[in-house]
């Protein structure tokens, strides 16, 4: 399991030592969830505030992992690549020419991630699943930290790993949305490689958090 801590449930007054906080109690990802809102109902960070977690996850050796809930992402595609992200994600929902989309992110350097809704079928990238290195699966309606992890998500990830090795990629399966040690074994077992957790890291004692993420793989909270 890679637990990635998304920063939208981070103090924002403290955003870097929050961010250390979670990297050191062993978190290894850095999810940035970018908002504009007009895909989703909300508006978040840009990529002035990426480039202060970039010394940071050089330092720590953590992967930035950019999550666009935007509209048009091409249009941002370079600035994110240049502020650090390692994984660039965008909505299906979201691209017009998905394939080309997919490929302007490779040709940056970055890592090429795409993201469905609750209400978008994982049958909709089954002509791309090839060409990408992660897939998320939003397992609340995108927009706001803090919902409850719709139950379905747990089929629709087995759905989603069965199509990512029918079409032969070694892409992660990433689930973003209530996750919580209650349920992260279950998202884990339904072939889930990457637990996106936002309030359930940053709300309250933050290395006990994660400590109850790992000890949810073994069974054990």
């Amino acid at each position: 399991m890679i637990l990635a801590a998304s920063i939208l449930g981070a103090d924002f007054g403290r955003l870097e030592a929050h961010t250390r906080e979670a990297l050191d109690a062993g978190a290894e990802w850095i999810h940035v969830d970018v908002m504009d809102g007009h895909f989703v109902p909300n508006i978040s960070l840009g990529a002035p505030v990426m480039k202060d977690l970039k010394a940071l996850a050089e330092e720590k050796g953590a992967l930035l992992d950019v999550h666009l809930m935007i509209e048009n992402p091409d249009r941002y595609l370079e600035d994110f690549a240049k502020a650090g992200a390692h994984v660039i994600t965008v909505h299906q929902e979201a691209c017009v020419h998905l394939h080309r989309t997919i490929q302007a992110i490779k040709d940056l350097g970055c890592k090429a991630g795409v993201a469905l809704n609750p209400g978008t079928p994982v049958s909709t990238l089954e002509d791309v699943g090839t060409y990408l290195d992660l897939l998320l699966v939003m397992s609340v309606n995108p927009g706001f930290a803090g919902q409850g992890y719709i139950p379905a998500t747990t089929e629709k990830l087995r759905r989603a790993k069965q199509l990512l090795r029918a079409s032969h990629s070694a892409a992660l399966l990433e689930v973003d949305g209530g996750v919580t040690p209650d349920n992260a074994r279950e998202a884990t077992d339904a072939g889930a490689d990457v637990l996106v957790a936002a309030s359930a890291i940053f709300k309250g004692d933050i290395t006990a958090n994660i400590e109850a993420f790992r000890r949810s793989q073994m069974h054990v909270i």
